[in-house]
């Protein structure tokens, strides 16, 4: 989603996290909400050297927390939708158990890998990861950028190298190509759908020479317009050629990310941070005793292919803590709260933003649309109050409501900057959920099993409604297949 960007809303931002002391360092920093913990994570981002890992409990977490992110890092840096897709990152888990053979989902790998890869190529400034997302081993910075590529025109790769690099990358030769993480191969011209991106390439190649780079229409195979690059990101964290033992072990996250490029460490609600990773890391091991006591074991043991709590707890103990409720003496309390949730009753809201305006507050409306935005500005002229759009305002103080476009989970008001900011969803929750029920039940048949999410409910022909855990690799006639 496109984010506006504007200098009143830059210096909006910038002015609030000096006011509320977001933009000094303390160990910890007590009572900040979910969203507000993401404005102050990303301010700390913006002045830290190399990445920032931020730490939160859930998978979850990782969701609303870089979505949030995102929001605010665009408008702090004015970065387009691109540069902020490739700057704040989630890191989920892998959220199967693979003694019980399970794969990852394909949209967790890629997501997995694409952030591993910014982080190492140092694009990324900011990455959100789970407690146990922290807790597999990957592989080496220098070979998941051996299995990547940046392609323009005038690129010289015969495509059969090219091929053999997707390959490695961990895509899927399939023609036509339609799904993410797919390529085809015909003659001089190949397709590629990186898993990042909304449409394929398609490369038109004169002998080993790339001519020129179109995106395409899966659905319907046109072209939809030329590009000027393509970046290849590898959808798989790990590789198959690559030894591993406790001994020598790959490297952990902490290790991967702080290989080549300075690393910060901040830690949302650190008790709940600790009780995920120590719940998941002690269910592995009881999974793979059960597995390696049936004598089936697919995976490498827990030792091996996962790090363990004490390696982890020295850097997440050091490093600063945001928190909700702060009962350490040395916090730092930043008077912050949370946005009341009207639930579709606007008079509600617009009596609370009248009180807002006699407390002098600078009010920001984020709506997730400009066609929501433009309709929220209207509701509030109908009740004499003077909206604008925030990239049409010269001072963030002067206009009594101001509008941008943008996806924020929950509004927050920091009263020591005198700032509040509503979200969409703290307005319009009501009429916002009766549009995500009709979505859902737009979904209800999923074109590819890739596109089941672990703890989606599915209807098993022979067997009824069961919840989808995981794909498992059964045998059938010497071969592997997924099922």
């Amino acid at each position: 989603m496109a984010t506006t960007t504007s200098l009143t809303l830059r210096a909006l931002f910038g002015r609030a996290a000096s006011k509320a002391s977001l933009d000094r360092p303390a160990h910890v920093v007590a009572g900040l909400t979910p969203a507000a913990k993401a404005f102050a994570a990303t301010v700390s981002a913006r002045t830290a050297t190399g990445i920032t890992l931020f730490i939160v409990p859930t998978d979850k977490d990782v969701d609303q927390m870089t979505s949030d992110a995102r929001f605010f890092y665009a408008a702090l840096e004015g970065a387009s939708s691109a540069d902020v897709e490739r700057a704040v990152l989630p890191l989920p888990s892998l959220q199967v158990d693979p003694y019980r053979g399970m794969t990852p989902h394909f949209r967790v790998s890629a997501a997995r890998a694409r952030a591993l890869h910014g982080a190492a190529t140092g694009t990324a400034r900011l990455v959100v990861a789970s407690a146990p997302a922290l807790l597999p081993r990957v592989s080496r910075p220098e070979r998941l950028l051996s299995a990547s590529l940046e392609i323009r025109s005038g690129t010289e790769i015969d495509p059969q190298d090219l091929a053999e690099l997707l390959v490695d990358a961990g895509f899927t030769r399939e023609d036509p190509v339609e799904e993410h993480g797919s390529f085809a191969i015909r003659g001089g011209i190949v397709d590629i759908f990186p898993a990042g991106d909304a449409e394929p390439v398609r490369l038109e190649f004169v002998g080993d020479m790339v001519e020129s780079l179109r995106r395409f229409d899966p659905s319907t195979q046109r072209s939809t317009g030329a590009t000027d690059q393509l970046l290849v990101v590898p959808v798989r964290e790990l590789f198959d050629d690559e030894v591993s033992s406790e001994n020598d072990p790959r490297p952990h996250v902490f290790e991967f990310l702080g290989t080549s490029h300075g690393l910060q460490v901040l830690v949302s609600e650190e008790e709940q941070v600790r009780e995920q990773a120590q719940k998941v890391r002690e269910q592995l091991e009881s999974s793979y005793t059960d597995a390696a006591g049936r004598g089936h074991v697919v995976a490498l043991r827990p030792t091996q292919a996962y790090v363990a709590w004490d390696d982890l707890e020295p850097r997440i103990g050091a490093a600063p803590r945001l928190e909700e409720l702060g009962v350490d003496e040395s916090a730092r309390h930043i008077r912050c709260q949370p946005t009341i949730e009207f639930r579709g009753r606007v008079t509600d809201w617009i009596a609370d933003v009248r009180q807002a305006r006699e407390r002098g507050d600078a009010i920001l409306f984020v709506a997730e649309s400009a066609g929501r935005a433009e309709r929220t500005i209207e509701i509030l002229h109908e009740y004499d109050i003077i909206a604008v759009p925030v990239e049409r305002a010269e001072d963030a103080y002067a206009s009594p409501v101001l509008v941008a476009v943008g996806s924020l989970t929950r509004g927050f008001r920091l009263p020591d900057a005198a700032l509040q900011i509503y979200a969409e969803t703290d307005v319009f929750e009501e009429e916002h959920q009766k549009q995500e029920k009709r979505r859902n039940l737009a979904k209800t048949f999923l074109s590819d099993l890739r596109d089941l999410k672990v703890g989606d409910l599915v209807v098993h022909i022979d067997h009824g409604i069961g919840e989808f855990v995981g794909l498992k690799q059964l045998g059938v006639r010497g071969s592997a297949e997924g099922a």
